[in-house]
This record gives C-alpha cells, structure tokens and sequence, in this order.
C-alpha cells in the first residue's frame, strides 16, 4: 500500500508500510523531491536509507536534468541470478567449493587498489581480455575527451571482480531445490571515477551559476549541456561494464559447478539512469538502489548473508515508475553495526551458511538489515514471489 506525501515543492510515494525509515533518509527524500526538474513525484522503496546525496532505495523521475549524485558512486552495480538444473543434494562439499570460488575470483582490496591488489588480476584470464576488447573503444574516447576519468590502472584488471563492501557471489536453494548462482557487484574503479569525476563537475557548475540547492550533492546537469551529453555517454559505458563484470564471475562460479544446464537468467541492475516513458512523456529515471519492475521483469531481491532472497515478477505499477526495491536496505550504518552486533549474534544468525566468519564482516551482518520478509510484504502492490531463496555459500569482499 501507497503513502502519499504531499510537500511545499513537491510530492513523495513511499512504499514502506511496516517497514521503518530513518529521519535522515526522510530528510534527504524532501530535499529530492523539492527539486523543480522532478517529473510528478519521488517514489520510495521498502528498502530505503540514507545515501550520499541522494537516498538509496529512490525512484528519481526528471525532465531536463540529471543528478549525477542520484545515480551514485557504484554506477550499473546490480545483482545477477542464474537458475540451474543442479540439485541441492548434489552440491559439492561446501567449504572446498567456497575456496575454489574464492581462488577463482579476485575480491576485496589491499594495496589501495594498485598494483598487487589481491581485489584485481595480475594477468588478466582470455575470456577477460576478450571482453575488454569490446569494451576499449569506448573507454579510449571517453579518456581522451575527458582526461580526469583515466583510472590508476587500467579497468580491464577489474574486469570479472567482486570489490568490497556488500558485493557478494552467493549460492542459494529454492523451494523446488534448484541451486541458484547469485552475484553483486558493479563498474569498479571506473565507475568510481566517472562518478567522482562528474559529481565534482556537477557541483562546480551549479556553484557558478549560484544555483540554490537544498544540498549541494544534488548538483545537476541541464539537458542541452556538453556536460550532461557527456555524463550520460559515460554512465552508460560504465553500465555495461558492470553487467559484463557480473556476467564473467557468473560464468567462473557456473564452470566451477561443472557447468550445469541453467534454466533460467536474472539481471537486475539497480544504480542507473535510463529513458523512459511514463504518463504519456519521456523522462529520464534515476534509480539509485532501486530496481526496475515493469509487468512481467524478473528480479532478484536479495536478503542479507544470513537471510533468505526472492525472485520476483514485476507488476508494472505505473506509481512507482515501474520500480521495486533491490534488497532489503541497511538497517543500521556500517559502524553502528560494528559497535553493536557481538561476533556471538553474528555467528548464530550465519551458522547455516558456508562462509567466511570473521570479525570484519561483521557490519554485513543479519542484524544490520531490514527484515526481507517485511520489505517484500510493503510492495506486494510492485511485484509477486516468484521463488523464495535460501543461502548456502557466501562468498565477500
């Protein structure tokens, strides 16, 4: 069920019954919907919490202008699915599978992302190379037009990583006793740097132009502008990189398995800027932490590490731009879990899953998030179940 909150400036949709949200994020959804380019309304998913700039679990509907705040700093991050015909009872001994996995695929960081990153490649794997490949093109014309984008090494040592954070490689059971392979993860350092690069921009310009912003994270770029022809080139580039990412760990993870028959894909991304049609005109959506839910998409709405996941079908519910949530969304920040959760609670909420049970996952713990159950029941108007999903093997950053 729908809350309509109608403001001095503007209006927000929420779909958060039963579920709490932060005076901080409400704060910031205000700020949003306030500004004077927003086309009709914000919509607000279950998961919704505080961001930088703008609010993860969002729906930023525009017309002549884009955030680029609002997309956010993981540009393309997103989760991806793929149903197999292996059966649960014919898994592999879990612990040596999870270090397989990890061998396979370089995830984390150390060294600050430079060379001898335990996070990257130091020889980049032929299905990688070939990738990039396609990719370079691309990337070359974006660098030479715009220098500040050029990352510290070369994107294609992140081609097919995790990263950091709650980027996860999942296995996990259905109802029918299906594995499915789920994955996390974005564009990597070069969406970092296309984001960093343009949210500085943005800012700049709008200082110049002594723009009144509510915060100034919500900087923008006007339609007509180089600056917003060139944003959107760039975070498109960076969009496809971050399904290519997610598709190669998908396929490793798969080939590890033995290659079983795959009966079903998922790609769900869920921080990106698309064109739109919506009431009869075309915007574009923003949806930072939020995933598109027309009638009939397929999503994948993951739950924590310890938590069960759903994949759902989309309702094409015209409030809410044809969104739903991404997740189940932090209930706490990062180190007020860390200052709160014990290793003791930590490790009875994951003692079912194959994973690493260390101290320094502990701000990914159950506890740090919304309850999935409750998250999915405040948008039943959004999407319908189509399997509920529960974790066997998690493998993080």
């Amino acid at each position: 069920m729908v809350e309509v909150r109608r403001l001095e400036n503007g209006m927000i949709k929420l779909w958060t019954e039963g579920v709490p949200v932060e005076d901080g994020a409400m704060q910031q959804l205000e700020q949003v919907a306030s500004l004077p380019f927003i086309f009709g309304h914000v919509a607000v998913m279950p998961d919704v919490h505080y961001g930088l700039g703008a609010t993860i679990g969002s729906v930023i509907p525009t017309k002549g202008a884009v955030v680029p705040a609002a997309v956010g700093v993981d540009i393309g991050c997103g989760i991806a699915g793929w149903r197999t015909g292996l059966r649960a009872e014919n898994l592999p001994h879990l612990p040596e599978l999870r270090n397989r996995i990890e061998r396979a695929i370089p995830h984390g960081r150390t060294n600050n992302g430079g060379p001898g990153d335990r996070g990257a490649w130091e020889h980049p794997p032929a299905s990688v190379r070939a990738n990039w490949h396609n990719l370079f093109p691309e990337y070359e014309l974006l660098v030479e037009a715009t220098p500040a984008l050029e990352t510290r090494r070369s994107p294609i040592y992140q081609l097919g990583t995790l990263g950091t954070g709650n980027h996860f490689i999942e296995l996990a059971v259905d109802q029918d006793d299906h594995v499915w392979i789920l994955l996390h993860s974005g564009s990597r350092g070069a969406g970092a740097a296309i984001a960093n690069h343009y949210v500085a921009e943005a800012k700049r310009l709008c200082a110049a132009w002594h723009v009144n912003l509510p915060n100034p994270d919500l900087a923008f770029f006007p339609e007509g502008s180089d600056e917003f022809d060139a944003y959107l080139e760039a975070t498109i580039w960076a969009q496809g990189y971050a399904a290519i990412n997610r598709e190669l760990m998908l396929q490793a993870v798969w080939d590890l398995l033995d290659r079983p028959i795959i009966l079903e894909k998922v790609e769900t991304p869920h921080n990106f800027v698309a064109r739109e049609n919506h009431k009869g005109q075309n915007v574009l959506v923003t949806r930072k932490g939020s995933s598109r839910a027309r009638k009939g998409d397929r999503i994948v709405i993951p739950g924590s590490m310890g938590a069960k996941s759903y994949i759902v079908t989309g309702k094409g519910n015209p409030e809410s731009f044809n969104s739903c949530s991404h997740g189940a969304g932090r209930a706490m920040s990062r180190t007020a879990a860390r200052k709160s959760i014990s290793m003791e609670d930590h490790l009875a909420n994951i003692s079912h899953v194959e994973c690493r049970k260390t101290e320094d996952l502990l701000d990914e713990s159950p506890a740090a998030y919304k309850d999935i159950d409750a998250v999915i029941a405040a948008q039943s108007d959004l999407i319908e179940v189509t399997h509920t999903l529960r974790q066997v093997l998690n493998v993080k950053g």
